[in-house]
């Protein structure tokens, strides 16, 4: 494709990223990606030369319709193979928030918004609420419109209330952080690391980041209680996760995820109390009632269990996956696997000595 016709694609991709605040991007960085989604694009394309981005640059400056200002930064850059820092020159718009294709809100665009940044409110730790409800609050929505929460989540207070709002904003811009963090062993020392984040994940009222670590490409959880700071690394280059993360994670109860763990077919009781509570609050995503021949079978084979519900998850096994069934008491009784079946019995035979001290 000749380089003209794509002239406004190019002037576009370039908008995005020059508007870009999470972010670094030198001339050679700019080319690369322009190049990069030209050709997710179009696939007859060969991509864009260095020369090709200086003129858009300078088009977009000083010779067409737009005008913009441009500024040029030195910014520190690690050189992962040699672990040293060096600088290069990086570009960006001048002004935060522009953009040369900037337009005006409609009305139903508006109040959309509004209710949006109403439920985004109601998340603790999410950057800049108070600009957020400021924005709100200007798009002038219509009378009448309701100011109480209409959605409420059960909350665990961060003592560090931006954490949340600072790894939303790094996973949604593709941004290296170095991390700071301690364990619950070593409270008082700070440990850190260079880590790409891709997901946030609630469980038991708990957040947690998911993502890899720079040095080693292991996927690692943390704990958002156990981290101190975190800093942008801007000029460090994203990488993608090799698998879809959210696939991984519906193997498992929690966030504990071990590689080795096969999934296990595991076949469970309830009692009368606790069945209907499962029934409508599974314990895992793959659980599922036993059919009526094979319930018949279990009942034969285990005659003391009276009343109640059969049922079956398939996951891997790991600490929440234990907690989980064990928090059930004798309202739930574990069949099989015997791994499964053994740990849980090892779990009650200690909490009966420590409740026996």
């Amino acid at each position: 494709m000749p380089a003209n016709k794509n002239a406004m694609t190019r002037y576009m991709i370039l908008d995005g990223l020059l508007s870009n605040r999470y972010h670094d991007y030198s001339l050679d960085d700019l080319t690369e990606e322009v190049s990069r989604r030209l050709s997710e694009l179009y696939c007859d394309t060969k991509g864009v030369v260095r020369r090709t981005i200086e003129k858009d640059i300078d088009y977009l400056e000083n010779e067409g319709p737009f005008m913009a200002e441009i500024e040029r930064r030195w910014v520190p850059c690690l050189n992962r193979e040699t672990g040293k820092t060096t600088q290069k020159k990086c570009l960006r718009y001048k002004e935060l928030g522009y953009s040369i294709f900037k337009k005006k809100l409609s009305d139903d665009e508006k109040y959309l918004l509004g209710e949006a940044l109403s439920l985004l409110g109601q998340f603790d730790g999410l950057p800049n609420f108070e600009a957020l409800e400021q924005l709100r609050q200007s798009l002038q929505m219509p009378d009448g419109l309701r100011h109480e929460p209409i959605i409420l989540f059960t909350k665990n207070p961060l003592e560090n209330s931006n954490l949340l709002g600072e790894l939303f904003t790094a996973i949604s811009q593709k941004q290296v952080i170095e991390l700071h963090y301690h364990t619950f062993a070593a409270p008082d020392t700070v440990k850190q690391i260079i880590f790409h984040p891709y997901l946030l994940k609630e469980y038991n009222r708990r957040w947690y980041v998911i993502g890899v670590a720079d040095c080693d490409g292991k996927i690692l959880s943390f704990s958002l209680d156990r981290i101190d700071t975190i800093m942008p690394q801007t000029a460090l280059d994203y990488i993608e996760p090799s698998e879809n993360l959210a696939e991984r994670f519906e193997d498992i109860i929690g966030v504990t995820y071990f590689d080795d763990s096969p999934i296990y077919q595991i076949v469970f009781w309830a009692d009368d109390t606790e069945m209907h509570y499962i029934k409508t609050k599974p314990i895992h995503e793959s659980q599922r009632n036993l059919t009526k021949e094979k319930a018949e079978r279990l009942r034969e084979e285990t005659p003391s269990l009276k009343g109640g519900a059969f049922f079956r998850i398939d996951c891997k096994c790991n600490y929440e996956l234990i907690r989980e069934l064990a928090s059930f008491g004798s309202g739930v009784i574990v069949l099989s696997p015997a791994v499964i079946r053994d740990k849980i019995i090892k779990r009650v035979k200690e909490m009966a000595v420590s409740y026996n001290c």
